[in-house]
């Protein structure tokens, strides 16, 4: 069987990631590519780790790309900090909790499960009352954005509870960078991950990580190996580190990191604070919409991410036919409910450049139609009008 050239249709994508790539970005990944330890890519790199610093608000010096998705960037988390032996408090309020048990149990530690009902954020009173009953716990672990419900937790006060219970932090914030106030310095939070293609508009495959100085210390005073050879931050930061010399760790994504840097520079135009309020006014903007047509969020609004919005499937209307139709006539994609939320709500993602006016408008008629061809009663007219009352 001959097989020729793949060439995908230009889709918007709006559900819970990746994102739409930014016309810069794609063009930057097409440049000309180096030597993984080439000087200009190593300056390159340096460019790079400033820019996250940036993108992080903090001053970690271990702060870099992991060279993989953001996935591997929670796994770095975990198998650096964690031995056998230790105690995590991991907060679960969704899948990415749960992905967190699992990381910790791989580790030869124990997971302490604290459970909060899907669709609402962590609660720092439940939070601080299980640090109370457990003294021995060495990391809290909690998601910032819960990708799988569109909740939001208050990160600060969860990472404030750390340092007053003597404990590491471990900040899930692959949905929150470049999307809602991510202040890793401020917060005292110690090791954070994030990935590249949700609200910094990349290309999928690599995850920001940043370690705080007590974190690196946890690292170096180990007493067995980081059980992952890959993910071994004082391999990697033979790699990663500062100055010229660099030792061969592994052969870098090169152009992929070409795209990162790009999506960095443009945060750093934009600015953080624009990009986040960019971010709340699409979401508000959206939101009056669907509340226009009759979709109902699952998160309460003061506790609801405005790049990730999950919404309920209204009675009488079918999930997959509904997303099938956007995709099939409008090259428009968004996600499915996960977990237990898999067939009861839709994930709209509003992340980086797919957080425009022309997304919403596109979003708004598109779902009316669907759903008006399996008999709902909307009125897409009124709904493009609220969203314009608040893009005004």
């Amino acid at each position: 069987m001959a097989i020729s050239s793949f060439h995908p249709p230009l889709r918007t994508l709006m559900g819970p990631g990746p994102s739409d790539v930014h016309p810069r970005i794609l063009e930057a990944l097409g440049r000309p590519t180096l030597g993984h330890l080439d000087p200009l890519f190593v300056g390159m790199m340096d460019e790079t780790k400033a820019l996250l610093k940036y993108a992080f608000q903090t001053s970690n010096e271990l702060t870099l790309p992991i060279s993989a998705p953001g996935s591997a960037g929670m796994e770095a988390c975990f198998v650096n900090l964690l031995e056998p032996g230790d105690k995590a408090l991991v907060c679960v309020n969704g899948v990415f909790g749960n992905r967190m048990i699992e990381n910790v149990t791989r580790c030869g530690a124990t997971a302490i499960r604290l459970d909060f009902a899907w669709g609402t954020a962590v609660e720092p009173a439940a939070v601080e009352a299980a640090l109370k009953e457990h003294a021995d716990i060495k990391v809290l672990a909690f998601v910032h954005a819960e990708t799988s419900t569109g909740a939001l937790s208050d990160a600060e006060a969860l990472c404030g509870l750390a340092k007053q219970y003597g404990c590491l932090s471990i900040v899930d914030a692959v949905t929150s960078m470049g999307g809602v106030p991510l202040l890793v310095d401020k917060w005292q939070a110690d090791a954070v991950y994030s990935g590249s293609q949700k609200c910094l508009s990349c290309t999928p495959g690599l995850s920001p990580v940043t370690f705080s100085s007590a974190a690196v210390d946890a690292i170096k005073a180990r007493k067995h190996p980081v059980q992952s050879w890959f993910l071994d931050m004082n391999l990697i930061l033979g790699y990663w580190g500062e100055g010229g010399k660099r030792a061969y760790h592994h052969t870098a994504p090169v152009n992929a990191l070409y795209g990162l840097h790009e999506s960095l520079v443009m945060l750093q135009e934009e600015g953080l604070e624009n990009a986040w309020q960019r971010h709340a006014t699409m979401h508000s903007a959206l939101a009056a919409g669907l509340e226009s047509l009759g979709v109902k969020f699952v998160v309460a609004a003061e506790q609801r991410l405005p790049q990730l919005n999950s919404v309920y499937i209204p009675d009488g209307v079918d999930d997959a036919a509904t997303r099938q139709y956007l995709l099939a006539n409008h090259n428009l994609e968004i996600g499915a409910g996960l977990g237990d939320l898999a067939g009861k709500v839709w994930r709209i993602g509003l992340m980086g450049y797919s957080a425009k006016p022309e997304n919403i408008r596109l979003l708004l008629s598109a779902l009316a139609e669907a759903m008006s061809a399996q008999g709902y009663k909307c009125d897409a007219t009124a709904a493009l009008a609220a969203a314009e009352a608040v893009l005004a």
